[in-house]
């Protein structure tokens, strides 16, 4: 979200992104453990550069440029404007086109390459901290202070099916309670823990949602007490608007989101039904990875 909002909203590195470069965007934490041939492209980059995906580097992430081929141009992990944009420029100076063959896409790694449930739903999500901060004393921090949350939530099959009856699934709603009443809107959040749900009720009729969840911590040092409203529509037995908004009051932060509100906040977030025709409903729910049975279950 950092990036989004400094370096690739500067509207030279836009321009030379759109005319000069292929840009891709993917999650570090699949492709350098993928053991198939996408996996072994990006970690032949990734290894060329200063994280090495072989050296047991925690993290590979940064912005990389590199050939069709695979061969490594640059790499950067600075959100400084002028460090990309010499990374950019310096690349396409380096780069010397040739022929290069496709890359064959192989038996992909289905522990990390794996799309929504047959049948079911795609829900976008997105997180917003309403109010609480105080002034920002750089544009770094202001950005983290006006970011939006991103995720998808995934539904399954026999779950559509239910919500289709008008009944809400116990099985969603901890899903939804664990893995997306979250604060992602400065980075990687601590997911719930099943234990954490102190509370979870929600009820269906005629069409209204409305719902009550309390999650916390054993030592209180995370909460989240909100209220569920939202609309569910059906057509044929299949399911053409879910809404639906949690708002309550937040607590706490985790060790990669740092820079919460002091005390509790208040926090909302929105689902909305995806139209199912996306390239990205194939984004993979962040509390997926790697545990997409457990995230289903």
């Amino acid at each position: 979200m950092l990036d989004r909002a400094s370096s690739f909203s500067h509207p030279e590195v836009v321009a030379l992104l759109q005319n000069g470069f292929v840009p891709v965007a993917i999650d570090q934490a699949y492709h350098r453990r993928q053991k198939d041939n996408e996996g072994r492209f990006y970690r032949k980059i990734a290894d060329a550069g200063p994280r090495s995906a072989g050296d047991g580097s925690p993290t590979t992430q940064g912005h990389y440029v590199a050939t069709p081929g695979g061969e490594f141009l640059g790499y950067s992990n600075h959100r400084d404007v002028s460090r990309l944009l010499a990374l950019l420029q310096d690349s396409l100076v380096r780069f010397e086109p040739d022929s290069t063959e496709p890359l064959e896409e192989g038996d992909p790694d289905r522990r990390y390459v794996y799309g929504p449930p047959e049948g079911g739903l795609v829900v976008r999500v997105f997180t917003r901290i309403l109010g609480g901060y105080g002034e920002p004393t750089n544009s770094r921090q202001a950005i983290f202070q006006q970011a939006t949350g991103r995720d998808n939530l995934w539904i399954r099959r026999d779950e559509h099916e239910e919500l289709a009856r008008g009944i809400m699934p116990e099985s969603l709603l901890v899903r939804l309670a664990r893995f997306h009443l979250v604060d992602n809107t400065r980075g990687e959040p601590p997911m719930w823990k099943a234990d954490e749900i102190r509370s979870a009720r929600c009820t269906v009729d005629d069409g209204v949602i409305r719902g009550r969840i309390h999650l916390a911590t054993d030592s209180g040092d995370r909460t989240f007490e909100a209220e569920l409203l939202g609309r569910l529509e059906v057509s044929e037995n299949t399911v053409n608007r879910f809404d639906l908004v949690a708002r309550g009051d937040f607590l706490g932060e985790g060790r990669y989101t740092r820079g919460a509100p002091e005390g509790k906040f208040p926090l909302g977030v929105a689902f909305r039904l995806a139209g199912g025709d996306d390239p990205a409903d194939d984004i993979p729910p962040q509390g997926s990875r790697g545990w997409l049975a457990g995230y289903l279950e």
